[in-house]
């Protein structure tokens, strides 16, 4: 069964604030679905962390080595085309466009066998997992409002992120931490992510230490990206010392670049986004290595419904996983499936047990959503 057609679809519409100090609009384009079809007729289902554009245009460069590939050989085919693109390649939006290309051909294979995603990467270590509702800080009254909302939609855990936090001063930062513990209570999870990938991130080990120390004090599970990405000596010098654990590795691709990250311990929790990374293939390599090394994995996730969906398969097959990130409220991960994903009295989400990632695209709510597509044959 060979592919045959690949389609590019950039959701515009109701893109949600990722906190950049640029702000944002409804219409930037910041993930994308591909769609992989074979002769037979089957589809499988990808998404891409990055705009349709760079997804398109490394495309161009990868079709010629994914037309007429086999559709029940994802990791021989996802790594074929990574190694094939190594110039060009090893990261950036070629690694990302492998990403989506990866999860899709996951999808086909599990339609094909008539497998859930999970039992092919596998096995079933859980039928049900924890999301947390992913939110951005907020001045205390509104963040009050939107924290309720959370936990009215049923999340028992919630991941506040980015600004304000961390760009005033410490007095304000600890505000907000108490106010958000308040508003919730003891029983909801509470994490904190600073978004130390924003450009220009101006704080160290020093101010990253104290505020782990500060965030000890309100039961926060673990402390997301206090420092640079690219700061693996100072992220391994506050992990020895945190006194919550330390989350980082969204922005990482394939599995080469976390190994270091794995092997120095310099993280305690380790966070591959799938639709960004290399796919689930990568994910599984990476997740299991960092097993070895004793690391939780937690999937990063900012996210679509076919992000998800992955995500939950991914998560069923590692043995340690404990959350999903659940980007909230978001119309490309609420509003473009047949079968909405809906929390269950402990707030948990259900693994789907359908062949593939296990969700099926509303063909109106994809239309509305992305109206402008590329086709590859």
């Amino acid at each position: 069964m060979t592919i045959v057609e690949l389609e590019v679809c950039p959701l515009i519409g109701a893109t949600v604030d990722g906190g950049w100090p640029q702000g944002h609009e409804p219409q930037e384009n910041l993930h994308t679905l591909v769609i992989l079809r074979t002769e037979d007729g089957l589809e499988g289902l990808g998404s891409c962390f990055t705009s349709g554009s760079l997804v398109s245009g490394a495309i161009e460069l990868l079709w010629p080595m994914l037309k007429g590939a086999s559709a029940e050989e994802p990791e021989r085919v996802s790594e074929t085309l990574r190694q094939s693109s190594f110039w060009q390649g090893r990261g950036g939006s070629v690694e990302h466009a492998i990403s989506g290309i990866d999860l899709a051909l996951w999808d086909l294979m599990g339609k094909i066998c008539g497998q859930p995603v999970s039992r092919l990467l596998g096995g079933d270590y859980r039928q049900s997992i924890k999301p947390y509702g992913s939110i951005l800080f907020d001045e205390p009254e509104p963040l009050c409002k939107t924290l309720a909302d959370v936990v009215e939609r049923g999340f028992r855990a919630i991941k506040l992120g980015w600004r304000p936090f961390g760009r005033r001063d410490r007095k304000f930062d600890e505000l907000l931490v108490k106010t958000a513990r308040r508003e919730v209570g003891d029983e909801v999870d509470l994490m904190v992510d600073a978004g130390g990938s924003e450009q220009f991130w101006p704080h160290g080990v020093n101010w990253a230490r104290n505020t782990a120390e500060m965030l000890a004090d309100y039961a926060i599970v673990w402390f997301e990206e206090p420092l640079p990405p690219d700061d693996i000596e100072g992220y391994a010098q506050l992990t020895r010392v945190s006194p919550v654990p330390i989350a980082g590795g969204e922005v990482l691709t394939r599995r080469q670049s976390f190994m270091p990250w794995i092997e120095r311990r310099a993280v305690d929790i380790l966070q591959p986004d799938c639709t960004k990374n290399g796919g689930l293939t990568e994910s599984r390599r990476i997740a299991w290595m960092a097993s070895e090394h004793n690391l939780q994995v937690v999937p990063h996730g900012w996210n679509t419904a076919v992000g998800l969906a992955a995500d939950l398969q991914f998560s069923a097959a590692i043995p340690v996983a404990r959350y999903v990130e659940y980007l909230t409220p978001c119309a490309y991960l609420d509003a473009i499936t047949v079968e909405p994903f809906r929390l269950d009295d402990r707030g948990h989400l259900e693994i789907p047990r359908s062949p593939g990632l296990g969700i099926e695209l509303d063909p109106d709510a994809l239309k509305r959503f992305s109206p402008t597509r590329k086709v590859f044959r």
